[in-house]
């Protein structure tokens, strides 16, 4: 059997620090990555994962649904809409463009795979930012999103709440699960799946929802998939790779 192709879109950043020591001072830049945790945990598994940076997601990212279909699962991370939405020939120089979240859209609706993870720059993100309330990514997800800041910090943390629902991606995960830091606040939609609250003490919002929409099938992740909302400690948890998995395997139509 092929390997799984999956299109993960963000998980990186660009910081600026200016250092001041007395007199003088100093600026240093640095760039990073988030995803180096589940490429780890996927090594060796039918996973494939292809990395689209934050920085290129303007530029790179697929125009149509028929350039989705190189994929079976296309997420969406620490991304916001603005960075597909705002291709230099629009931003720039003033030209029409395709619609890469109505793309995305279509492309799920005949049968592909979508996921969003959470993280400042994921569903309505911080200060409202990430702007993917009432777009079309909103549609095809399995819950609805706030149109504010959404962020919800749990610097004591919190454990995934299993709802007892059945469902592959979480199949064979057995006992407690490893703490969270953090979440964004959603709503599940009334035909959607939840597979993982936040627990009581957060009203029991949505952790790790499913859905389907036409063909296709959408999941929703709303914490982070590595620091600082997902620790280390859940990285090198043997459920990690598993969750992964089995949720890409899902929305492959794979399981």
């Amino acid at each position: 059997m092929t390997k799984i192709r999956v299109l993960i879109a963000g998980e990186t950043w660009s910081s600026a620090t200016t250092h001041t020591k007395g007199f003088d001072q100093f600026s240093t830049a640095e760039y990073q990555t988030g995803i180096a945790p589940l490429l780890a945990a996927l090594e060796g598994s039918d996973v494939e994962i292809v990395h689209l940076p934050g920085h290129e997601t303007h530029t790179r990212f697929p125009f149509t649904a028929k350039e989705l279909e190189a994929y079976d699962v296309v997420v969406l991370s620490d991304v916001g809409a603005n960075s597909l939405l705002l291709h230099p020939d629009t931003f720039v120089r003033g030209k029409r463009t395709p619609n890469r979240l109505k793309a995305i859209a279509e492309w799920v609706e005949g049968g592909g795979g979508f996921m969003m993870i959470g993280g400042y720059f994921s569903f309505q993100g911080l200060n409202g930012a990430a702007r993917y309330a009432r777009t079309p990514i909103e549609t095809i997800l399995p819950v609805t999103m706030l149109t504010a800041d959404d962020r919800v910090e749990v610097p004591e943390g919190f454990h995934p709440a299993p709802t007892g629902a059945a469902h592959p991606a979480i199949d064979g995960i057995a006992g407690a699960w490893p703490y969270l830091l953090g979440y964004n606040e959603t709503k599940l939609k009334a035909d959607a799946t939840l597979l993982l609250s936040v627990g009581a003490d957060y009203g029991e919002q949505p952790l790790l929802a499913a859905g389907t929409y036409g063909r296709g099938r959408t999941m929703a992740w709303t914490s982070d998939i590595g620091p600082h909302w997902l620790p280390t400690e859940f990285t090198e948890w043997d459920g990690y790779r598993r969750l992964w998995t089995q949720a890409f395997a899902w929305l492959a139509g794979r399981s």
